[in-house]
């Protein structure tokens, strides 16, 4: 027990029911009250003490230090806390050692049916279009996403062409994916089972590769794009909804099983998908085979309650929309809907199916669309994967596209013309159908434009900088010239045919 004055400090010792009084200057040091103590108990100088007050707390013998509160330092309660962590912690050790016996009993199992589905040869599909002998991935008995509750402001936000595309993680993707099939109703309408449409979403994920650019992220973008357009232009009011539905699962498998190269590369290099197609949209031809392997599968298969006469039309409708997504048929397909949108016919069917490929083709390459900082690392995946091939087909002594070769491209380069001749053009004819996209689609596709002509600006200026203080009078200016004869050719309409042919 301790008392103070303004000079003193006073502890009284309780030893075997004495009480011993110590007294001790306030500018004692611990080391010289702890000589007093222990001179006062009659113990060794290097004894360990530990002085407690009548509650049991421990009590400081640093003049200088504050006092302990009561509850701290309470040996007995701490010895009962450690005891009962520890107690939780063997627990856990204890239920960790059971999950990896069921993980493994798990992965027996999971082998034993793999064997099984082998065997009758109608649960896996083996798919040998490409060299790394891919595999469909086969049944699971339980979807292993967990379901996400979408908040109100996520719902609203995910109608809108604005919505940021790289705050969610797969599984949160894959949950907004089966969200827009049941608040479009095609869930209800079609009495499709919720389980199959997690296990068919599932299988397109693992189906979709790790590529910087054409990857499952993408194909949620150009999903969420075209789930935006359906609500902005009140689609559902106009198409039926199985129009609807082919458009959204178009939408979904659009760019299955990417290898990272485009039609250009595999057309060059004689690849088995060239062979198989004949040169004609091989990866698309590849995206509609995969999708439809899929499908064959009873645990993927969403039309499972149509009959064959509707299935068939599903799948037409899919494998056309799909097909549109070649770019080297950008032309052929805009200049159709332009002589049709001035009077389109929505009970027409060629003019339906001719808008349905306009807009898958829309939101597979709406990325600036969206607002600069959700545009623009899609630029830069873009070119990454368009670098790894021109790389690749250089190294194959493979012709090289000057837009995807490294050491000539900027991004304001590659940007500005795709944006100038392909997206605008073809966004403004759809604002005739639809005029309520301009504010949302068409103006944000002006701004970019505008943007990279001024990131051009800017590094035109810093080049002619530098090669007139690198390069003599006269030779620099003939070149810069020559250099910006060259820039104006690249975007020249004349060139936008071969653009075209290449850039998917």
């Amino acid at each position: 027990m301790g008392s103070a004055s303004s000079a003193y400090r006073v502890i009284y010792l309780d030893v075997d029911g004495r009480i011993q009084k110590v007294v001790f200057s306030r500018f004692c040091s611990p080391y010289d009250i702890k000589e007093l103590f222990c001179t006062a108990l009659g113990l060794p100088r290097n004894t360990t003490l530990s002085l407690l007050d009548s509650t049991g707390a421990m009590v400081s013998i640093d003049p200088t230090m504050p006092h302990n509160t009561e509850r701290a330092f309470k040996i007995n309660e701490l010895k009962t806390e450690v005891t009962n962590r520890l107690a939780m912690l063997e627990k856990r050790v204890e239920l960790e050692g059971m999950k990896v016996v069921e993980i493994e009993k798990c992965r027996s199992d999971i082998k034993k049916l793999r064997e099984e589905m082998a065997s009758r040869n109608n649960r896996l599909v083996t798919c040998h279009f490409l060299d790394d002998n891919k595999k469909l991935t086969p049944r699971r008995d339980v979807p292993s996403y967990p379901k996400y509750h979408l908040s109100q402001e996520t719902v609203e936000a995910l109608r809108q062409p604005t919505f940021d595309v790289w705050q969610w993680e797969p599984n949160e993707m894959l949950s907004c994916l089966e969200h827009m099939y049941h608040d479009l109703d095609l869930v209800k309408d079609f009495n499709m089972n919720p389980i199959t449409l997690k296990r068919w979403l599932l299988c397109i994920h693992d189906n979709y590769r790790m590529n910087p650019f054409h990857n499952f992220r993408h194909c949620f973008c150009v999903t969420q794009m075209m789930y935006s357009m359906i609500c902005l232009c009140s689609l559902q009011e106009t198409f039926t909804q199985v129009d609807i539905l082919i458009l959204m699962t178009a939408a979904v498998c659009h760019d299955l099983d990417h290898p990272g190269y485009n039609n250009m590369y595999q057309i060059n290099a004689r690849t088995e998908l060239a062979v198989r197609y004949n040169d004609i949209s091989p990866l698309e031809n590849h995206h509609c085979a995969i999708a439809f392997q899929i499908f064959s599968q009873p645990d993927c298969n969403i039309f499972s309650t149509f009959d064959p006469e509707a299935f068939k039309q599903i799948r037409q409708g899919i494998i056309t929309l799909i097909l549109a997504t070649d770019m080297a048929r950008h032309g052929e397909i805009l200049d159709s809907f332009k002589h049709k949108v001035d009077s389109f016919d929505f009970t027409d069917e060629e003019h339906v199916t001719c808008l349905k490929m306009v807009l898958i083709k829309c939101c597979d390459i709406s990325n600036e669309v969206r607002p600069m900082e959700v545009a623009e690392p899609w630029a830069d995946c873009l070119l990454e994967e368009y670098f790894m091939q021109s790389d690749r087909e250089k190294a194959e002594g493979l012709p090289v596209a000057p837009f995807m070769d490294r050491e000539k491209v900027t991004k304001p380069t590659a940007q500005i013309g795709f944006i100038k001749f392909v997206l605008i053009p073809m966004f403004e004819t759809v604002m005739k159908l639809f005029p309520q996209i301009e504010d949302v689609m068409v103006q944000p596709l002006r701004e970019s434009r505008d943007r990279y002509e001024e990131l051009k600006q800017i590094d035109d200026a810093m080049n002619e900088t530098k090669l007139l203080t690198d390069w003599p009078d006269g030779q620099s200016k003939s070149f810069y010239q020559g250099m910006s004869t060259c820039t104006a050719d690249y975007f020249s309409e004349q060139y936008l045919d071969f653009l075209l042919r290449c850039f998917f």
